[in-house]
C-alpha cells in the first residue's frame, strides 16, 4: 500500500456486485491492490468492513488504519499465488505448538499453564483423535504424525483469504491449536488471546514492562482480534 496515493480523492465509498463476489468503489471507480488485481472479496460482510475503512479516511490516506484493506491484498496478490507454502509455514507451528511446551518451574506459573492451556490440549485431542505431546523445557519433542496430519488437513482448506486471517491468528499467538480454537469458536477471540499470554503475563508479574513492550504487545493484540474478525466477516452467511 505504499504506493497509493496519499491524497483522498473520492466523496461517495460503495460495496458493488461483481462476478465472483463484491467489489469496493470510489466514486464508482473500483479500488485495486498494489499490484493491480481487482480488489473482489467473496463476502458482502467483509466488503462492507473494507468499505467502511475508506469511509474513514481523512484528508490523507492512513494505511495503519485499514487492516481489512491491508488483508484482502495480501490474499489477492500475494497468498492467492502461493498457497502450497503459506500452508506449510503455518502448519510447521504444530510440530512445536507454544501450548505443548511447558514450564518446569516455579509452581505457580506450572499451574497458570496447565489451566490456561489444558483445555486447548483436551480440544485437540477430542477434535483431531490424537492426543497431542505435552512436555517441559525447550528440547524440541515431535508430535504425533497423525495429529499433524490432521492439522495439515484443516488449514489446506482454507481460501486464500481465510489463510491470510488465519496466518495472522497463528503469527500473534505463536500457536496453531490457538488459531484453530479460534476459528472454530472453542471460546471468545479476547479469551484465546489472554492465554497465549500467560508466560509473558508471568514475566511481566516478576519483572514489570516498559511503554515500548506494552506498544508492542497492544498492536500484536489488535492484529490478532483483527486477524479473527475479518475471519468471521469471509464465512458465508456472514
Amino acid at each position: 500500500m505504499s504506493g497509493w496515493v496519499k491524497k483522498r480523492f473520492w466523496a461517495d465509498v460503495t460495496v458493488a456486485e461483481a462476478d465472483d463476489g463484491f467489489a469496493i468503489e470510489l466514486d464508482g471507480r473500483r479500488v485495486k491492490t498494489p499490484a493491480k488485481a481487482p480488489l473482489v472479496v467473496p463476502t458482502r460482510a467483509f466488503a462492507d468492513v473494507i468499505a467502511e475503512e475508506w469511509r474513514a479516511q481523512g484528508e490523507a490516506i492512513n494505511p495503519a488504519s485499514m487492516p481489512a484493506t491491508r488483508a484482502a491484498n495480501a490474499a489477492i496478490d500475494k497468498v492467492r499465488g502461493q498457497m502450497g507454502e503459506v500452508a506449510g509455514l503455518i502448519t510447521d507451528y504444530g510440530d512445536s505448538d507454544l501450548v505443548c511446551y511447558r514450564a518446569e518451574a516455579p509452581d505457580r506459573l506450572v499451574a497458570r499453564e496447565a489451566e490456561a492451556w489444558g483445555p486447548i490440549v483436551d480440544w485437540t485431542a477430542h477434535r483431531y483423535g490424537v492426543q497431542p505431546i505435552v512436555c517441559t523445557g525447550v528440547v524440541h519433542v515431535p508430535q504425533p504424525p497423525a495429529l499433524l496430519e490432521g492439522l495439515r488437513a484443516d488449514v489446506v482448506r482454507l481460501t486464500a483469504f481465510e489463510l491470510t486471517c488465519f496466518h495472522d491468528l497463528v503469527a500473534m499467538s505463536g500457536s496453531l491449536l490457538i488459531a484453530l480454537a479460534v476459528i472454530d469458536r472453542f471460546d471468545a477471540p479476547e479469551a484465546l488471546w489472554a492465554i497465549s499470554r500467560v508466560d509473558e503475563e508471568w514475566q511481566i508479574t516478576q519483572w514489570g514492562t516498559d511503554e515500548e513492550a506494552e506498544a508492542l504487545t497492544e498492536l500484536r493484540k489488535r492484529s490478532f482480534l483483527d486477524a479473527a474478525r475479518f475471519y468471521f466477516a469471509l464465512q458465508p452467511g456472514a
